[in-house]
């Protein structure tokens, strides 16, 4: 006499799931716009070009001042800043990255 195999199914019931109605199929996700990507690449070389100006000793020293207090500085002593630089910060730009040197956060 050989014995029977039993397999696992045959001690619990299936139990098929229910389909769902309705269901969404999957879409691959969208690339990001192309305006925000071109924003994005604009301020950072924007912020680049302000950098190098902090950089650039031929313009006095930038610390405890603002990038604008420094061009103005500059423009008074005959030293010719770039004007791109002052455009850049006349712009609306507000914000700290824009309007402090590269130096600001380190203690005088």
């Amino acid at each position: 006499m050989t014995t029977k195999h039993r397999l696992i199914t045959d001690s619990f019931k299936v139990v098929k799931k229910a389909k769902r109605a309705g269901r969404r199929e999957k879409r691959p996700t969208s690339p990001p716009p192309q305006k925000e990507a071109e924003t994005e690449t604009v301020r950072e070389e924007e912020l680049q070009k302000l950098r190098q100006f902090d950089l650039d000793w031929r313009f006095g020293p930038c610390t405890g001042i603002t990038r604008l207090q420094r061009w103005e500085r500059a423009k008074l002593h005959g030293l010719n800043p770039p004007e791109e630089i002052r455009y850049l910060l006349l712009q609306t730009h507000t914000g700290p990255n824009y309007k402090l040197s590269l130096w600001s956060e380190y203690p005088l």
